[in-house]
């Protein structure tokens, strides 16, 4: 078996720093300690100065395939992630056709298996018309992510608004479920009073914070009831905050939260200058928003960082607001703009290792990856803090070809990124001879 030694790398694992070597025997890691010796033809990799995270686990990312695939695919998008330190990403169903059948389900677990280097799951997708065949999850608890129900408006057959339905999903399910919570009716009648909008200014009017709360909280009403294990996606809102606790572990919540990248970092300030280039579901809203979402970041209220990565093509972003798709392309940038805010004394580079790599890992059950731990696998990634950085169109990976941080400088760099052992992007070049593994989960 091929074996990496990292050598004095700073490790950030688990709420501390320790300056070590790690190990790497085929796909995990063997030992980590001082001074260790490379056996046989072990390659050696000098470490000094860098700092070893383990791998971001991306709990929510759409990577378009099957059926979009001229905006993105599992492979493009895959090897987009790993050049930014994501080694594991979770996949939402809202494809075409929509993953509502589990033969549709393990159709895109096909996919990913010939051509994603990135280690990979899929959520179940929920319908009005599909709660049997969705509660089949039950059975394959160690092999799904969870399941996906969107309680606003998207792509195809996916809004679940059928209280029934949303009633036995939620009494019956055994794995943990993924809500996507904006309320219709308050975002029609909100569409209704500006019929004639015409820029992105209007998106955070139109989903407003009503219709995220409202929707939130019915979610959380209808967990509580038969509690269930529920996980609300890409909050936005300083409202939906005084939904969620910081007063239990996080292994012991039965609700937990997701915050998103660009709610972190962009306001409706920015609409004036990328328009729809930040045209998202739920809408990016105003600063005060963006604060509380720190506040409730730092203090545990919010208990994972995410992208909600969901690439359009440039042509697709440039028609009239009203119709341009809602949707950003974020996974090869997410780390480097959570390590500017280290290095700006926003967040500690502890805390945003937990956010983006342990709370995953905690929340979903993931079996041996998001830390960095002797028998884990070696999903690792090899971090230069002090050398920036510089988006070009040359070196976006994604496949619609277009970032709202083209032009901007991140103060780091990501130098390596393992998965499961082998070095799958190295000072800007993609090694793509091996795939990555289907996620498991201890359920």
């Amino acid at each position: 078996m091929a074996a990496v030694l990292i050598k004095n790398a700073t490790i950030v694992n688990e709420g501390k720093q320790e300056v070590k070597d790690v190990y790497i025997v085929g796909e995990r890691i063997e030992q980590i300690g001082n001074n260790l010796q490379p056996k046989g033809n072990a390659r050696e990799i000098n470490a000094e100065g860098l700092y070893l995270l383990p791998g971001v686990i991306d709990d929510q990312v759409h990577f378009r395939e099957p059926g979009l695939t001229h905006k993105a695919t599992i492979g493009t998008e895959a090897a987009a992630a790993v050049a930014g330190g994501t080694t594991s990403f979770m996949e939402m169903p809202n494809t075409n056709p929509p993953a509502l059948t589990h033969q549709l389900l393990e159709d895109k677990y096909t996919i990913a298996a010939n051509t994603s280097i990135a280690n990979y799951s899929f959520f179940m997708g929920v319908a009005n018309d599909n709660a049997e065949e969705a509660l089949r999850t039950n059975d394959r608890k160690d092999k799904i992510a969870g399941l996906k129900i969107f309680m606003g408006s998207s792509t195809g057959n996916m809004l679940v608004d059928n209280y029934v339905t949303l009633n036995k999903i939620f009494s019956e399910s055994e794995l943990l479920i993924a809500t996507h919570c904006e309320d219709e009716r308050i975002i029609k009648a909100n569409k209704e009073k500006y019929p004639d909008a015409n820029d992105a200014s209007f998106h955070p009017i139109i989903r407003d914070v009503e219709a995220c709360f409202e929707s939130s909280f019915s979610a959380i009403q209808l967990a509580k009831k038969y509690n269930t294990r529920l996980h609300i996606l890409h909050i936005s809102t300083a409202k939906e905050l005084q939904l969620f606790t910081n007063m239990l572990p996080l292994e012991e919540k039965r609700i937990t939260s997701e915050v998103c990248v660009h709610h972190l970092h962009f306001t409706s300030e920015d609409y004036a200058k990328l328009g729809n280039l930040i045209k998202c579901n739920p809408a990016i809203k105003a600063p005060e928003n963006k604060a509380a979402l720190w506040e409730g970041l730092l203090d545990d209220r919010l208990d994972i960082i995410a992208t909600d990565h969901a690439p359009h093509t440039w042509e697709e972003k440039q028609q009239p607001y009203q119709q341009a798709p809602a949707g950003v392309p974020l996974v090869q940038h997410s780390l480097l703009l959570m390590l500017q805010y280290v290095k700006e004394g926003k967040i500690s580079i502890e805390k945003v290792v937990e956010k983006m790599s342990h709370t995953p890992a905690i929340c979903f059950q993931v079996a041996e990856r998001g830390y960095v731990r002797e028998g884990y696998y070696a999903d690792l990634v090899l971090v230069d803090m002090n050398k920036p950085t510089t988006m070009t169109k040359e070196n976006i990976l994604y496949k619609c070809g277009w970032s709202p941080f083209e032009g901007h400088s991140f103060p780091s760099s990501i130098k390596y990124t393992l998965v499961n052992g082998h070095v799958a992007y190295e000072n800007g070049k993609i090694d793509d001879t091996v795939r990555g593994k289907r996620i498991l989960y201890n359920r």
